[in-house]
């Protein structure tokens, strides 16, 4: 019996099938089977030519998805299955790394949930919104309840592998004509989930022009869909709060989007308006702002003042981009209203704003100060900045505001403490007792600050003058060691008092144990004994984009079978369509590039492989083996400018091309006495300050106000010990 059965079913729309097939056939594996349930004669022609690799079911033209499916599992003989559409694709690699991993599930898991790419007929592999949930989850199996956001996840039957003794349990309600309905069904039906944070899937969507408009019955569906998948929530509140939204989400965008008759349009309204309001979690409460005025405007079924809403929002809109310039100023006016207004208020000395990376969420030094903020000062209130996008990932109950909205200007204007690892938006203001706190997110190898003025590349949109206006506005500057304060004195020249105590962040290196570091690689996927290397590169000023500068597929194939390769791109390129997609892939190369936070990786790693990246600096406290891949050092040097020269005071081995990297890493040139010398003179020059206690410095002096003599001592590099190595823990 294999482990995995890939059904391909549909017809040979747009000859997608090809595409498809092809990149079955090319690599396959003895652990899985494909089945092909080929509608029409173009579809079974297709297939037929690939009859040596697969087993194909011609069905007639006509027949649809659902009995197409269920043709398919019939013939099926695996353990799980995978059903896969004519139209869409499979990234090539991604069936073997999806084999590989149902092989390791127990029995007890009734379905996997998988990234994946979007692809139009005008885009092709673009991410997903999905790959930061399936991250944050994790690999371990757990109940739905336990996970309720999953829900939110793209509901693409794609992106499911079914235990086959589920789906046959099951298959009225999980093979209808619905495949929204069929994939959100299969997690409130399944007694445990798992999830594989990697891409395994491309959704390809048709242009809607090539397809046959909707019927009347097809958008009324759309409700029917969640009044009956809410059924399956009875005494189940989170799961039930979570479909909720999603469902009035839904609604409201499927009626904003238009394209229906006006009496099409009233009756989909009507009936969202009545679902909204029977399938109403008890206390639950409207979001403020517009969105909140369009729930109360469904819930009333108030349909002609919800399209006098549209209109006038439609309206506005117009105006807004007719006289954009002078909207800008009217709302830059009324803003800094609010906000001086609030000035005016008395700060709250029990207040304190955090943010990190631009607003992406609760991570880095900032993170680490208000985790023991809450252990030593409990009585001081955190409130995160962060972007609307990423409110949806912060930990459960984190105080939050969203850029530019009424609260957030307040909250920056009355709050005691505003800690940030880059800066604040110029227009804020600096209360004289107010308290500023600039952590930075890194250990400076390239030039920052004032230092990028001589270089074009990195100067390039700088605007030095308001740099030097927000730099006048710390307080106090963390750093991580003497180089850090030397570098940060003469890049932010300014009176801030510079707290040599360490990174914050970098704490964890001293304090996790081995249950710790078992539990992230278990989320990771990294079976003991397995060695783990990071890779880690930093972007390149002189880079539109983010292109591996190295053939990471062939790397991992010469690294061999006990090596996992986590491949980590900068976080500029966030969102952005990623080049590691096309990758062939057999789990032993995995990209952890939502993964967070950074320093979880970290721990997990047995060696980091880097370029410039400031990650070299942290990873150094757990004194462990890191080599310098530099193959473009004289162009990076020459374009950024840097504080010291890598090549001759490198953490380890330093490679110049892939073939000194690989020769490296399957040696012992890459852990040897050399490579351990070179590291333990970095580790003395650049952890200096990092022992495990520097959140807890930052804390009494900053928040509490203990003198410096009251804080605890900074414990010598050689007298410290770090988190065990991965090798060491084994397995629980």
């Amino acid at each position: 019996m294999p482990e995995l059965s890939v059904i391909v079913h549909g017809p040979n729309v747009q000859d997608h099938l090809t595409g498809l097939l092809d990149s079955l056939v090319a690599h396959p594996l003895p652990g899985a089977e494909v089945v092909v349930a080929a509608v029409g004669d173009w579809a079974r022609e297709t297939a037929e030519r690939y009859a040596a690799d697969l087993r194909v079911l011609p069905l007639p033209d006509g027949t649809s998805d659902a009995a197409a499916r269920a043709a398919g599992a019939g013939l099926a003989t695996g353990r799980r299955l995978h059903f896969v559409h004519a139209k869409d694709g499979l990234p090539p690699g991604s069936t073997r790394t999806v084999a590989e991993r149902v092989a390791e599930l127990p029995d007890t898991v009734d379905v996997l949930l998988m990234d994946h790419l979007r692809s139009t007929w005008r885009t092709s592999g673009l991410p997903s919104p999905d790959g930061p949930l399936l991250a944050r989850a994790g690999r371990a199996d757990l109940p739905l309840d336990d996970s309720a956001p999953l829900l939110r996840l793209t509901p693409l039957l794609g992106t499911r592998v079914l235990r086959t003794d589920f789906w046959r349990a099951h298959e009225a309600q999980l093979n209808t004509d619905d495949e929204a309905y069929d994939a959100l069904a299969a997690l409130l039906l399944a007694d445990r989930v798992a999830c594989l944070p990697l891409l395994a899937y491309e959704d390809r969507r048709l242009r809607p022009a090539s397809l046959p408009p909707p019927t009347p019955e097809q958008r009324y569906a759309l409700v029917e869909r969640y009044e009956s998948l809410l059924e399956l929530t009875h005494e189940r509140p989170a799961a039930h709060t979570v479909l909720y939204e999603v469902m009035v989400r839904d609604c409201l965008r499927t009626f904003a989007r238009g394209g229906m008759p006006e009496e099409v349009a009233r009756e989909f309204f009507r009936r969202a308006s009545v679902a909204a309001v029977r399938l109403r979690p008890e206390g639950h409460r409207r979001p403020a702002g517009p969105e909140g005025v369009r729930r109360a405007l469904l819930e009333e079924g108030a349909y002609r003042k919800y399209r006098a809403f549209q209109a006038a929002n439609r309206a506005r809109r117009t105006v807004r981009s007719a006289v954009r310039t002078r909207g800008r100023r009217l709302g830059t006016r009324l803003r800094d209203h609010q906000y001086r207004r609030a000035l005016h208020r008395p700060v709250d000395t029990r207040l304190a704003v955090f943010a990190a990376y631009w607003n992406r969420g609760v991570a880095c030094n900032p993170a680490a100060i208000a985790a023991k903020l809450a252990e030593l000062a409990p009585d001081i209130h955190p409130v995160w900045v962060v972007t609307a996008e990423n409110a949806a990932l912060l930990p459960p109950g984190t105080d939050h505001v969203v850029p530019g909205t009424r609260r957030y200007w307040e909250v920056l204007a009355t709050a005691k403490y505003l800690v940030n690892n880059v800066n604040f938006p110029n227009a804020v203001v600096k209360r004289p007792d107010a308290v500023h706190v600039q952590t930075h997110h890194g250990t400076p190898l390239k030039r920052m600050g004032l230092d990028q003025m001589p270089y074009p590349a990195a100067a390039q949109g700088l605007d030095f003058q308001a740099l030097l206006e927000r730099i006048d506005k710390w307080d106090y500057s963390i750093s991580s060691n003497s180089h850090t304060t030397r570098m940060w004195e003469r890049a932010y020249p300014s009176r801030y008092v510079s707290l040599d105590y360490g990174y914050p962040r970098n704490d964890v290196y001293y304090t996790a144990g081995a249950d710790d570091i078992r539990a992230v690689r278990e989320r990771l996927g990294i079976a003991p004994g397995r060695r783990a290397i990071l890779y880690a590169p930093t972007h390149r000023d002189y880079e539109a984009g983010w292109t591996p500068r190295l053939d990471l597929a062939a790397l991992a194939d010469r690294l061999g079978e006990d090596t996992v390769l986590l491949v980590r791109a900068h976080y500029f390129y966030a969102g952005t369509a990623s080049p590691l997609t096309g990758l062939r892939r057999s789990g032993r190369l995995v990209d952890v590039s939502s993964y967070d936070p950074v320093e979880e990786l970290c721990l997990a790693a047995d060696a980091l492989v880097t370029d410039y990246s400031s990650i070299m600096f942290d990873y150094a406290n757990l004194d462990r083996p890191i080599v310098i891949h530099a193959d473009d050092w004289e162009t990076y040097r020459t374009t950024r400018g840097v504080y010291f020269d890598l090549m001759a005071e490198a953490p380890g081995p330093v490679a110049r091309t892939q073939e000194q990297l690989t020769e490296i890493l399957t040696t012992d040139a890459w852990r040897d006495e050399s490579a351990a010398k070179a590291r333990a003179a970095f580790r003395r020059r650049f952890c200096e300050y990092d022992d495990g206690r520097a959140a807890e410095r930052v804390v009494r002096r900053v928040f509490l106000g203990q003198d410096e003599a009251a804080l605890p001592p900074v414990l010598p590099v050689e007298e410290r010990t770090p988190a065990p190595n991965p090798q060491e823990v084994g397995s629980s």
